[in-house]
């Protein structure tokens, strides 16, 4: 319930504190006055978008504040869920800066627009007279229905179901989406893989095979280097084994004389014998090494072959050609794999779309179960309402497909004269017959579940005279099961208020100001005798502005 609404600096407002009550309250004033101002002053809570241009001082900035209670609400989860302080009396506070800049509060913790606009839905509803346009909306009707029924078990039971069949649907579509593209691959990846199969690739084969063709590509001069060392060794006029056995020689004559004589002996003597292995070797391979041209140009071509497949695929090593053959042929694999995939997601789709199909049915059997319900009531209160030959029928379509509520289309369907064709409701009803059918939708809707607080901007419209009291007769029925607030023009639906406040402009002599005031029984008197005869205030409509106030 709105408790408390305070506006400093907005629009034609300089400073208004208004204390709301429970049950049926009326806001009434001048066209011009300010009560439009006034609710959008409340938009502004319910988290709508503005600017500067509202600021009636440019210098200052505008704050408005609202005093809920939130008892019955149970909107902890969702004070928890973005971990913002619940407290029972919850202040939500907007201030739009000089600047522009808009801010945010609840409970004095600045929060988001998105996150007051949720919260806002759970507290007001305003219902102004484009809203009317509702009465066409699928959506809308469906709502209604569903309110009347008590779904919200089985809505949320099956918003659960949905949720699990569209991501089923969703993944065996990307499977079979996935699959086509990889079918037009198939030939491509096949064709590759055949070509990677057969290079026979080895991984440090390429390391091998470059140092294979180094060599023979420098037959000659190692060939040249092995002789010329042999030659130093064991073939020149003094060659370096004959000297250095010479020298093995002349320290063994001595060894005997020196501490480490023995020493030097022998390692002369392993230096010896090593070289002369080296020699031979030396030799050996001098003789052993020959140009073979027909081995190069094999080691050539095998490298070519290597070095163009890894520039087709543009990786620098067979590693990387044998990962991307890896990879090839588990693409090839998944793909023989596809028809046992798409068989399983499709079992379970189908599974699913059972589960969604029953509960999607139960849906559908209880919301007809109460179009006779809610035809009867809206006829009625319509008949009430000066309305006697008004038909609503409630007409049912299945959808061709799920939906987040179901598989139900609901259509409204009425006339408000004897024997008239049913219609869409926007293609029949005048704006004062569309006014007096939303008001017995709004009834039926209190009486089903607990709305937030009710706020009519000029539903009378279109209305007057008899039509007009009993308007304010629902709305003050309302008002015993909720917080209802009317703004109107009307002395009738004025009168059924449980509390008045009047809002009028005052001027000063730099500006002009809307104000609001709360109005005790005697100025009620007066402010409804005005409303039925203008500025020239007569008995007759004193008399008749108490007969109102009974």
């Amino acid at each position: 319930m709105l408790y408390h609404l305070s506006i400093s600096n907005y629009a034609l407002i300089d400073a208004a504190d208004i204390n709301f009550m429970p049950g049926f309250t009326v806001i009434t004033g001048e066209t011009g006055a300010g009560k439009s101002i006034l609710l959008g002053a409340l938009s502004l809570i319910l988290g709508q978008r503005s600017d500067v241009s509202v600021l009636r001082d440019k210098e200052r900035k505008c704050v408005v504040e609202a005093g809920f209670n939130l008892s019955g609400y149970a909107l902890e989860a969702l004070f928890d869920r973005e971990d913002v302080d619940y407290e029972e009396e919850t202040l939500i506070r907007r201030e739009i800066l000089p600047s522009g800049k808009s801010r945010a509060f609840v409970n004095d913790m600045p929060v988001t627009l998105a996150f007051l606009k949720e919260l806002a839905d759970h507290l007001i509803d305003v219902h102004s007279q484009h809203q009317n346009l509702l009465l066409g909306s699928n959506d809308f009707q469906l709502g209604v229905v569903d309110a009347v029924a008590g779904n919200e078990k089985l809505l949320e039971t099956y918003a659960g179901l949905y949720r699990d069949y569209k991501k089923l649907v969703k993944a065996r579509d990307a499977l079979i989406e996935q699959n086509q593209k990889q079918q037009a691959d198939r030939d491509y990846w096949e064709f590759q893989a055949a070509q990677l199969r057969e290079a026979a690739l080895q991984e440090e084969e390429q390391q091998e095979l470059e140092k294979e063709l180094q060599q023979l590509s420098h037959v000659e001069e190692i060939k040249g280097a092995l002789a010329a060392a042999n030659l130093l060794l064991m073939e020149q006029e003094f060659p370096v084994l004959d000297g250095l056995h010479q020298v093995q020689q002349e320290v063994g004559k001595i060894a005997a004389y020196l501490d480490n004589g023995s020493e030097l002996a022998e390692r002369l003597s392993s230096v010896y014998i090593e070289l002369k292995d080296l020699a031979r070797e030396l030799g050996h391979q001098a003789t052993s090494v020959e140009f073979d041209p027909q081995r190069s140009r094999v080691v050539q071509d095998r490298l070519d072959l290597l070095y163009s497949l890894q520039q087709k695929h543009h990786v620098d090593s067979n590693r990387a050609l044998l990962d991307l053959l890896t990879d090839l042929e588990q693409k090839l694999g998944g793909l023989d794999a596809f028809d046992e995939d798409l068989k399983v997601l499709n079992k379970k789709v189908a599974v699913q779309e059972e589960a969604l199909q029953k509960m999607a049915q139960e849906l559908s059997a209880a919301r007809k179960a109460v179009f006779k319900g809610i035809e009867e009531r809206i006829e009625g209160q319509l008949a009430e309402l000066g309305m006697p030959n008004a038909r609503l029928r409630l007409q049912h379509h299945d959808s061709d497909a799920y939906g987040e509520q179901g598989r139900d289309r609901i259509q409204f369907l009425f006339s408000a004269n004897k024997n008239g064709d049913l219609c869409d409701i926007p293609k029949v009803a005048s704006g004062g017959e569309l006014s007096r059918l939303m008001l017995c939708i709004k009834a039926l809707l209190t009486s089903a579940r607990s709305l937030p607080t009710l706020i009519f901007d000029e539903i009378d419209t279109g209305v007057s005279g008899e039509i007009a009291d009993r308007m304010g007769r629902i709305m003050l029925e309302m008002g015993q099961r909720l917080q209802v607030i009317s703004i109107t023009h009307l002395p009738q639906i004025a009168g059924k208020g449980q509390h008045h406040y009047k809002v009028f402009k005052r001027d000063t002599e730099a500006h002009t100001l809307s104000e609001i005031k709360a109005l005790d029984a005697d100025a009620r008197v007066l402010e409804i005798a005005g409303m039925l005869s203008g500025a020239e205030l007569s008995e007759a409509a004193l008399t008749n502005a108490r007969e109102f106030l009974k």
